[in-house]
């Protein structure tokens, strides 16, 4: 787009603003990642702050985007000759989703490299980002090889390339910024802590707002030239604002008072590391110098731990992000007020409100309310464990009528589940599979772009030839017909399906919380393996998709948490709704793989012939290879065996809620595989 939507033409979006405006006053606040729905305004406003930066002097010819005042004294372009630099304006590099490495951080001419000893590098995206800002749209679909590259670049200041001996460094500073829709998923925790802000964005409810948000629109798509012009005086008076802003920085005060607030605020919330502590010192001190101030106040604290603490306070990524604002506004209170006592000599002990225990003065109910778990019975746990657990017929029991949910015990590491045989879907953590990153085993020719070099069979390609080409001493002849691309074997993520028994049988409440439990355990499982997750659940006289297949892991959590139960066990319609849920997911997606997981005790009714319709539809599955786990969670003193017999149509492996735990019996992993490989 020639012409940028207008920075300051943006309607509401507060936050995001500021987020933005703060990193380009301080490019050292480390980025920002914008989280919200589609249609918000992420990308539009990340595109508009381009025209806002201050222009760079870079050197004439520098493909690295040299400083002419301080020149990269290891810039693969240099060393540079004393020469006037040249201004341009700062450039918006966007990455896309399915960018490979090399595009992103460049590459070597590897047949150069080996035959003439020449480094031949051609930049990436990294080096056109240099002084400048980097966008990936979608960050959290990003392979995470690449976010990694991407986030040690935006740490160390410098991208690396090494490949078969040869290596070129070169400076890569640039102001990060990521945006992602968290319905299709989370980043990994360690990866959300390398952002510097975080910021959520929603569309307004207001319906005067969102009438000006279209009206603004449809005037810039009439005519952008036109819609700019008219906001040029708001952006030029936003641009020198922001330079002001530059020149202050230095100049601004960080007290002893506001750093004790920033320690103490994140203490107080339990953040892991220090890099919060740094990133709320800077982030402060750019709000002091955007509003004109010398000197950083508790204001600007508070303001900077609304920015910098939501997406490192969370312990799981089924916790919902934010800060409890009353929390805070206390510790900041106490923090000062701590302060201000030890600045007090003539203060002979502690004040009237100090209890000498320390942790950020947080209440102790408040505290509590923390860590407190939610009980697993939800406070009905009369049946005992070994009462009968029929069907509808069951003496005693009211299973025609729906059930409240039933809160679900504390999550577990589970132990490994995978599919069997070598995958080739997209990178992952879970079964092995062909993969652009992983150990080496073996060798092809290229099929494209030559990614990662075996050089052992490059030079066993090579060398019959060397006569015919007329070797001389100069070293080997490489042609490329000789390079051979390294094939790898890593890790791929799958499709999780689970389907999961929410019928009467399942009803007690006691054990439906255990099965909740354990069904959250392994979405915790999927969502650090990389998988997507969907969920069947079946009750009454029919089968549903509670979630289609998704990134969104914890979109699965809180649908299973208010999953209701009661009613007949449809098994065969569960397991044929799952077939349904693949068969389409595999035209969808080919390459990835699916993994059923099936949490149920066995027993089917309602209908005619239920068990034989329940083991027709689990050969259904097994015919088509799908590799399955059925979860028994049958309990009790008398057992049926049922899931165990579920488990031999499927072609899978049955195994206990006890042993699904990661420190219980060994060699599960070793049984569902082989239960796989003979199916």
């Amino acid at each position: 787009m020639s012409t940028p939507y207008p920075f300051t033409a943006i309607v509401g979006q507060d936050d995001l603003r500021l987020g933005l405006l703060l990193n380009a006053v301080s490019p050292a606040v480390g980025g920002v990642l914008v989280r919200g729905e589609k249609g918000t305004a992420k990308s539009t406003a990340v595109r508009a702050l381009a025209a806002l930066m201050p222009e760079v002097s870079v050197v004439p010819g520098c493909r690295f985007s040299c400083d002419p005042g301080s020149p990269d004294p290891a810039c693969p372009d240099g060393p540079h000759a004393e020469a006037a630099g040249v201004s341009r304006a700062a450039r918006t590099v966007e990455l896309p989703v399915g960018a490979s490495e090399d595009r992103l951080v460049g590459a070597l001419d590897i047949e150069r490299a080996l035959s003439e000893g020449v480094k031949a590098f051609e930049p990436g995206l990294l080096a056109d980002a240099h002084r400048g800002i980097l966008y990936v749209d979608e960050v959290n679909l990003l392979h995470d090889h690449l976010v990694d590259l991407l986030l040690d670049a935006a740490a160390m200041g410098a991208s690396y390339v090494e490949r078969e001996g040869v290596s070129v460094r070169h400076a890569a500073r640039f102001l990060l910024v990521g945006t992602m829709n968290p319905e299709e998923g989370e980043l990994r925790p360690q990866l959300l802590d390398r952002f510097g802000l975080t910021v959520e964005v929603a569309a307004s409810r207001d319906t005067d707002e969102r009438v000006e948000v279209v009206r603004r629109r449809l005037a810039y798509d009439d005519d952008p030239e036109g819609f700019a012009a008219r906001w040029a005086a708001e952006e030029s008076a936003l641009r020198e604002r922001i330079a002001a802003a530059r020149a202050l920085l230095p100049r601004v005060v960080l007290g002893d008072g506001v750093l004790r607030q920033i320690a103490a605020t994140c203490a107080a919330f339990e953040v892991d590391g220090m890099r919060a502590d740094i990133v709320m010192a800077r982030t402060a001190t750019a709000l002091a110098a955007w509003a004109g101030r010398e000197e950083v106040t508790a204001d600007d604290v508070r303001q900077a731990a609304l920015l910098a603490l939501p997406h490192r306070r969370r312990r799981n990524p089924f916790d919902a992000p934010g800060l409890d604002e009353d929390k805070l506004d206390r510790t900041l209170d106490e923090a000062g007020d701590q302060g201000q006592d030890d600045d007090n000599d003539d203060d002979p002990g502690p004040g009237p409100d100090g209890d000498g225990g320390g942790g950020g003065g947080v209440p102790p109910q408040a505290d509590g309310e923390d860590r407190t778990p939610p009980r697993a019975d939800g406070g009905s746990d009369d049946a005992p464990s070994g009462a009968p657990e029929g069907g509808p017929d069951a003496p005693g029991r009211s299973t025609g009528a729906e059930q409240r949910p039933v809160a679900s015990a504390e999550p577990f590491r589970t132990k490994t589940l995978s599919v069997p045989g070598l995958g080739e879907g997209a990178a992952g953590r879970r079964s092995r599979a062909r993969t652009e990153h992983g150990r080496t085993t073996g060798a092809r020719r290229p099929q494209g772009a030559l990614t990662k070099l075996h050089l052992a069979a490059t030079v066993q390609a090579a060398a019959p030839h060397q006569r015919a080409r007329g070797r001389s001493g100069r070293g080997l002849v490489v042609r490329r017909d000789d390079l051979r691309q390294a094939t790898r074997e890593g890790r791929e993520g799958n499709l999780v399906l689970f389907v999961v028994d929410a019928s009467g049988s399942m009803a007690a409440r006691q054990r439906m919380s255990a099965v909740k439990g354990a069904v959250l355990s392994l979405l915790l499982d999927a969502y650090q393996r990389r998988d997507k997750v969907g969920l069947v659940t079946f009750r009454g006289r029919e089968a549903e998709v509670a979630l289609p297949p998704t990134s969104s892991v914890d979109a699965a959590a809180s649908r299973l948490e208010s999953l209701p139960t009661g009613g007949r066990t449809p098994l065969a319609a569960g397991l044929l709704k799952a077939h349904d849920v693949l068969r389409v997911e595999r035209l969808r997606d080919p390459s990835r793989r699916p993994l059923l997981v099936v949490v149920t005790d066995g027993r089917a009714t309602g209908g005619p012939e239920p068990v034989a319709l329940a083991g027709r539809a689990g050969r259904l599955h097994r015919s088509e290879g799908t590799a399955s786990v059925v979860v028994d969670c049958e309990s009790g003193y008398v057992r049926l065996g049922l899931a165990g017999e579920l488990a031999r149509e499927l072609g899978g492996a049955a195994v206990t809620l006890d042993e699904l735990r990661a420190d219980s019996i060994a060699g599960l992993v070793k049984d569902v595989t082989a239960a796989g490989r003979a199916a």
